[in-house]
């Protein structure tokens, strides 16, 4: 099937220009069609036939970082998320690449949605990572082509223990049961964070939830959907969808913002399938990121101990301008006694991780992660805190080029340390996380 950007969703835009301060890359460049308004001008040229999808239709296109913030700012509610998904399926399907690049492309999106590929892939870094993310950063690392520079830098804190440990099947709710949940471990998640998806299950069955994890569950298809590989897409949110009706619960847990983002589109992404359209759907209205489920539970049971930290939370882009999700993640943060929370300047900006970005775009995406970086350390944090494994990694990695040792956690991890016992339970976690950002 042929995709294109909807002409409905294109002329929804006025070009008030609302969103052309709220975009990375036309905060970078200045450029109109590296903005939003822009690129539906460029979007709508190519739907009536006036420009040509080409290497510079291309270029702004590959350019942005799909975060979202311009549908924030919008005041006409233009979806820009399923514009620029359909109008890289376009570029995907009508331009063919450069050998390197389309080479480069197809091995990230051969491995990093299927984990067990990705284990293997993954199993020097248990024991060479610290040596590869100094490498890239060292004068001898500027031989290796830039992608390739910007993969060693990024690359996830991994062990033995979190590339083979499973969560159970099936873990029993503290007391009373209030749902019965089940929750997504993701690809790269499950593999290199393997400690946020065991703090999401303890804290859901602590706060009364009975919580499945099915073994048969793999990529969600959140990064072949950004990349404009649709089809891929589509094939793992079958998989997804059908992993999922099998265990029969109430609400899927999500706890990365980008998976959660794409799995609440499925409706979107099946529109006018009539085998998956409405399976679609009713899989969408179940799924919850964790914060927006413990607050929906309506008031924490599991007693909260005291954490004295100065704690900046960094919102990731797909769970507040894709989902809308800011103030539940905070309400959590703030329950706990002693904690001081504080938000970075520009906390509305992008870090530059957005999906495959930072790995295909590397020199936009690291300046952007200096400058979020240089706004958490004016906040002077002890603890920094992000609600997606994209957000940890780009942020780690700036931090370590502008030489800060932070700790750098998910939410759900503090939220988890307060239950368990507070600072104590905490500094295990932080000593983790710093090793994420090259401390030892």
């Amino acid at each position: 099937m042929s995709e294109a950007p909807s002409a409905a969703l294109i002329d929804k835009c006025v070009h008030c220009g609302f969103c052309l301060p709220t975009c990375p890359t036309y905060m970078l460049w200045g450029e109109e069609m590296d903005s939003p308004r822009g690129r539906i001008y460029l979007m709508k040229a190519a739907l009536d036939g006036r420009v040509p999808i080409d290497a510079s239709y291309v270029r702004h296109f590959d350019a942005c970082l799909g975060c979202l913030n311009c549908v924030t700012a919008c005041p006409s509610g233009v979806q820009y998320g399923p514009l620029i998904e359909r109008t890289r399926a376009q570029i995907e399907q009508q331009y063919t690449r450069g050998f390197a690049d389309r080479l480069f492309r197809g091995v990230l999106l051969w491995f990093i949605p299927y984990p067990s590929r990705m284990r293997l892939a993954m199993l020097p870094l248990a024991v060479f990572g610290g040596l590869a993310r100094a490498f890239a950063a060292s004068a001898a690392g500027r031989v290796l082509p830039e992608r390739a520079r910007a993969a060693l830098a990024l690359a996830p804190p991994v062990s033995l223990r979190s590339l083979f440990s499973r969560l159970p099947m099936r873990t029993a709710a503290a007391g009373e049961v209030r749902r019965k949940v089940a929750v997504l471990t993701g690809c790269v998640q499950r593999l290199a964070f393997a400690d946020v998806n065991e703090a999401t299950v303890r804290v859901l069955a602590a706060e009364g939830c009975t919580v499945i994890v099915p073994s048969d569950q793999g990529c969600c298809g959140a990064l072949a959907l950004h990349a404009g590989r649709i089809d891929q897409a589509r094939d793992l949110a079958r998989r997804t969808i059908e992993a999922f009706e099998r265990v029969g619960v109430e609400r899927i847990i999500v706890n990365a913002a980008g998976c959660g983002s794409a799995m609440k589109e499925y409706g979107d992404l099946f529109a006018g399938d009539p085998l998956w359209s409405a399976r679609a759907q009713a899989f969408s209205a179940g799924v919850r990121d964790v914060s927006e489920m413990l607050v929906e539970l309506g008031g924490s049971r599991a007693t909260r101990q005291p954490i004295r930290a100065r704690v900046v939370y960094h919102d990731a882009c797909h769970l507040s301008h894709g989902q809308g999700i800011r103030s539940q993640p905070r309400a959590l943060l703030q329950e706990i006694p002693g904690l001081e929370l504080v938000s970075p300047p520009e906390a509305e900006i992008c870090c530059g991780s957005a999906g495959i970005y930072n790995l295909v775009q590397p020199e936009p995406a690291a300046q952007l992660g200096a400058r979020k970086a240089a706004n958490i350390a004016a906040m002077s944090p002890d603890l920094i805190a992000t609600g997606n494994p994209g957000c940890i990694l780009q942020i780690a990695s700036a931090a370590r080029a502008l030489g800060h040792e932070w700790a750098i956690v998910h939410p759900i991890q503090i939220v988890d340390a307060s239950i368990r016992g507070g600072e104590a339970a905490l500094a295990g976690i932080t000593k983790k996380g710093q090793a994420s950002t090259g401390r030892t």
